[in-house]
C-alpha cells in the first residue's frame, strides 16, 4: 500500500475518534454544570480540561480566561480552531475523500453526510441545541465505525484505519482521566473525592453500567481509573486499546517497524501486568502525562515507518 494512502486512512480514523472524544468530554462538562457547583469550580474544570488537551495557551491567547460558554464554542463549533469537533469532522471527510477508491462507498458517503449535516447545527442554539449536537456527533461516530468494520476487507487499509482509531482512543482516555485528576491550580492531584463527578465521567464514556457490573460498589476515583486504564474487556480502556493497536501493527509490519512494534508491546505490557498503586505512586496526573508522551512517541514512529513524513491529516 502507498504511504500516502495509509496516511489518509490512519488520519481519517483518528479524526473521527477525536471528534467523538471531544463530544464525550463536552457532554461530561454539560452534565457537571447541572450539579450544584460554584462558578469558580466550573471554571477550574474547564482549565483542567484545556490543559489536558494541550490547548490552554492557544485558548487564552484567543479568548483570555476560560469562560464556560467560550470554551464550549471553542471546542465544538470553532472552524478556525483545528482541534474543534467541526474541524475534526471536516478533516476526517477530506482524508476519506482522498482515498475514495480504497474505502467502500458507504464509508465515504457516511463521512461526507456527517460533515454536511454538521453545518446545520448552530452554536447559539442554547443548552438543548448543544446537547443535541453532542449526542448526534457520538451517534455519527458510532455509525461511521460500524460501517467501516462491516464493509471493509480485512487488508492493510483496514489495519491502518484501526491503528488510527485505537491510538487516538488510548490518548483520549488518558486525557479525560487527567482532566478529572489534575488540580487546575498546580501540578498535583485534585484532593476532593466527589463521587457524582466520577459518575458523570462514567456516563459520558458510556461506562456507568459496565462499572456496576464489574465492581458492584459505590463509585470511587481509583475504581473508575482502574476500569479505564487496566480492564482488558472495557472497549475504551487504555489496556484494550493498546492490545488492539499492537495486533494491527503486527498485521502491517515491515522491514523497519520492529522497534515500533517493540515499543507498543512494552507499553501494552505495562497495562497488562502493572498495578494501579504502582502507577499512581508518582501522582496520577504525572503518570497519565508520561503515558501521553509515550503514545506521542509511538505515533511519531508509526509515521516514520509507514506514513508520509511531516503529514498530520
Amino acid at each position: 500500500m502507498l504511504s500516502r494512502t495509509a496516511n489518509h486512512l490512519y488520519w481519517m480514523s483518528r479524526y473521527v475518534e477525536r471528534a467523538e472524544h471531544l463530544a464525550r468530554l463536552l457532554d461530561a462538562h454539560y452534565r457537571l454544570s447541572l450539579l450544584p457547583r460554584s462558578p469558580e469550580v466550573l471554571m477550574q474544570g474547564w482549565i483542567a480540561t484545556l490543559t489536558s488537551l494541550g490547548m490552554i495557551a492557544h485558548f487564552q491567547s484567543q479568548h483570555g480566561e476560560a469562560d464556560p460558554q467560550q470554551a464550549m464554542q471553542y471546542l465544538a463549533f470553532d472552524r478556525t480552531h483545528a482541534g474543534s469537533i467541526m474541524s475534526c469532522l471536516g478533516a476526517a471527510r477530506e482524508n476519506a475523500r482522498a482515498v475514495r477508491g480504497t474505502v467502500p462507498s458507504e464509508v465515504w458517503e457516511t463521512l461526507n453526510a456527517t460533515y454536511l449535516d454538521a453545518r446545520d447545527f448552530r452554536s447559539d442554539a442554547g443548552d438543548i441545541g448543544v446537547r443535541t449536537f453532542l449526542d448526534w456527533v457520538k451517534y455519527r461516530s458510532h455509525l461511521t465505525r460500524g460501517v467501516t468494520v462491516n464493509t471493509m476487507l480485512r487488508d492493510e487499509a483496514f489495519h491502518f484505519a484501526s491503528i488510527g482509531t485505537f491510538l487516538e482512543r488510548a490518548d483520549a482516555t488518558t486525557r479525560l482521566l487527567e482532566a478529572r485528576w489534575r488540580d487546575p491550580g498546580g501540578a498535583g492531584e485534585r484532593l476532593g473525592v466527589d463521587a457524582s463527578e466520577w459518575a458523570v465521567l462514567l456516563r459520558a464514556l458510556s461506562a456507568f453500567e459496565v462499572y456496576r457490573k464489574v465492581y458492584r460498589e459505590s463509585v470511587t476515583p481509583l475504581r473508575v481509573t482502574e476500569l479505564l486504564l487496566l480492564n482488558a474487556e472495557m472497549p475504551r480502556s487504555v489496556h484494550r486499546c493498546l492490545y488492539d493497536l499492537l495486533g494491527n501493527l503486527q498485521a502491517v509490519r515491515n522491514s523497519q517497524s520492529a522497534e515500533t512494534e517493540r515499543m507498543a508491546g512494552e507499553l501494552h505490557a505495562q497495562f497488562r501486568y502493572g498495578r494501579l498503586e504502582e502507577m499512581s505512586s508518582v501522582g496520577m496526573p504525572q503518570f497519565l502525562d508520561r503515558v501521553q508522551r509515550r503514545l506521542n512517541t509511538l505515533a511519531d514512529r508509526i509515521g516514520a515507518d509507514f506514513l508520509v513524513a511531516g503529514y498530520s491529516g
